[in-house]
């Protein structure tokens, strides 16, 4: 497989990027553009907002960010690798390694605590034991909840719960962490106390931060919102900031 490196992103060369890329589903009749020859490029260190309304593109465009999709058309570049020639173990292991993922959901094991539940990763990339705890534990104690690592979720509250989903997402030390929805299921309070983790993970650890919203305001945290409509990108303007 051809590794990416990644410490690309620099010197005027973009971390992310898609050229003319395109997405379609169904065949005939029934086919729908999803992407209809988006450009962007995504620059290492930088937080980027997706918005638009339903069906505007901008889930489609991070499931192909998350190598959780492929384009029917074009090209997606990450740290000057072309994703679309990489077959389906490559492009998992770019997955693994680099990326992390938090969703509206939380998607946390019920059963089991907040440790194991951050471990989960590492225990998938046959990290030992003892490194697993130690690595989970920091990352919970980067998201501020040190002396809840033996809680699991219905101890916990939705803020909290987002919290560990985002340490999970931490304890791998991706590169770019995406982030679906990640106030979605939350009040107003605890949905700001997230946006400002998020916030502080880019500027002070210089995680590239990629963001689906319907909510400007908290798009607003972002340093960059690009804004889709009908499989297109239709701007790209620097966020007011909250």
């Amino acid at each position: 497989m051809v590794h990416p490196n990644p410490d690309a992103g620099g010197a005027g060369s973009p971390l992310i990027e898609f050229r003319t890329l395109s997405k379609i589903y169904g065949t005939g009749t029934a086919a729908v553009a999803a992407l209809r020859g988006v450009d962007l490029t995504i620059d290492a260190g930088e937080f980027v907002a997706f918005m638009g309304p339903s069906g505007s593109g901008k889930s489609t465009a991070m499931n192909i960010l998350g190598c959780l999709d492929v384009p029917s058309a074009g090209s997606y570049r990450f740290s000057g690798t072309a994703v679309e020639t990489l077959d389906r173990d490559a492009r998992a292991t770019l997955r693994r390694h680099y990326l992390g993922f938090v969703f509206q959901g939380f998607n946390l094991l019920a059963r089991t605590s907040a440790l194991e539940n951050v471990e989960l990763p590492l225990l998938y990339r046959r990290v030992g034991p003892r490194e697993r705890h130690q690595r989970a534990a920091e990352a919970l104690a980067t998201v501020g909840l040190t002396g809840w690592e033996t809680h699991t979720p219905n101890e916990l509250s939705g803020g909290q719960q987002q919290r560990v989903a985002i340490a999970r997402a931490l304890v791998s030390l991706p590169t770019v962490l995406l982030a679906d929805e990640p106030t979605g299921n939350l009040d107003t309070v605890r949905s700001h106390d997230i946006m400002h983790l998020l916030r502080d993970l880019n500027q002070t650890r210089g995680i590239t931060v990629v963001m689906v919203t319907h909510e400007a305001e908290m798009a607003a945290y972002a340093s960059r919102i690009l804004s889709f409509r009908d499989g297109q990108l239709e701007s790209s303007a620097a966020a007011r900031g909250a």
